[in-house]
């Protein structure tokens, strides 16, 4: 969900070409599988298509591509740092710590069935990012 909201957060401002925003699971369970159908219809709702989509996993390579690597989780966390190791440029972070909340996760409607309060902790924490970002684009 956090890909699509961002996305479309960034669109919105119109500093599309100014980001690139992508996902990669911590896991190997869902690599292959697209969205799944609750949060697809969650952020339909919201007029947000992730159409096309399919799970990949992260990757060391990805560490030296992007600037920001944002997790969910604590797990995700944890994976990441087994994953690509060490974190010597300070990119890695909780996605809730850019809403003021640090150390929060966010909810996990796998477990939660609650998709509404996954979807608030979503555009929470990239409304945040992206504020966070926009001053840095618009210098």
């Amino acid at each position: 969900m956090a890909e699509f909201v961002m996305k479309h957060l960034v669109s919105q401002a119109g500093l599309d070409a100014h980001f690139e925003i992508a996902s990669a699971a911590t896991s190997t369970e869902e690599l292959g599988n697209s969205v799944y159908p609750p949060a697809r219809q969650k952020l339909a709702e919201h007029g947000i298509s992730c159409a096309g989509k399919t799970a990949r996993q992260i990757t060391r390579a990805d560490y030296s591509h992007f600037d920001h690597i944002v997790a969910m989780d604590r797990n995700n966390l944890r994976n990441i740092g087994r994953m690509l190791g060490d974190d010597p440029q300070r990119k890695v972070s909780l996605l809730l710590s850019h809403a003021g909340r640090p150390g929060c996760e966010v909810a996990d409607p796998w477990y939660t069935g609650d998709f509404e309060a996954t979807w608030c902790d979503v555009l929470d924490g990239c409304q945040g990012l992206l504020s966070k970002l926009r001053s840095r684009v618009e210098k």
